[in-house]
């Protein structure tokens, strides 16, 4: 999946994915999301309440977004794997004032009134949701393309 396709896919109305945090001392958390948008090919904005989530990408800003679509049976389920480093983090201002927002739009008011904070994300990879076994050496088999953006 190309970062555009991620984009389209991510933004569409009723996605929604699962973040993956570790906390600062190596305990593993995932969480379902449904206020993720890419607001370009780089970028994952997402609003967070007072959650375990939010306390982890304060002591470490690496995370991973696993969005996707079921299908029949695991081989034909759509989505990406989104590989993330936070930017910014902001518990006042536009930004939150936007993310909380759109989440009022798209799920209405008691669910914009759980979010605490907003947090832009860059994008260091887009790998596939399901790697498909590797048919030769030196390279991702076909479909199992690996996106990898320089730092």
């Amino acid at each position: 999946m190309t970062a555009a396709q991620a984009m389209t896919f991510i933004n569409r109305p009723g996605s929604f994915g699962i973040l993956a945090t570790v906390g600062p001392d190596g305990e593993s958390n995932a969480a379902l999301f449904a206020s993720a948008r890419m607001p370009d090919e780089r970028t994952l904005a997402l609003g967070l309440g007072e959650n375990r989530s939010l306390e982890y990408l304060r002591g470490n800003p690496h995370a991973t977004f696993l969005i996707f679509k079921p299908g029949d049976n695991p081989l034909l389920w759509r989505g990406c794997r989104l590989y993330l480093r936070m930017r910014e983090l902001a518990d006042s201002g536009p930004l939150l004032a936007s993310i909380v927002a759109q989440v009022t739009t798209e799920a209405g008011s008691m669910a914009a009134q759980t979010l605490r904070a907003a947090i832009l994300f860059d994008i260091t990879a887009i790998r596939p949701l399901i790697d498909r076994p590797r048919r030769r050496r030196g390279g991702d088999a076909p479909g199992g393309a690996r996106l990898d953006f320089p730092e």
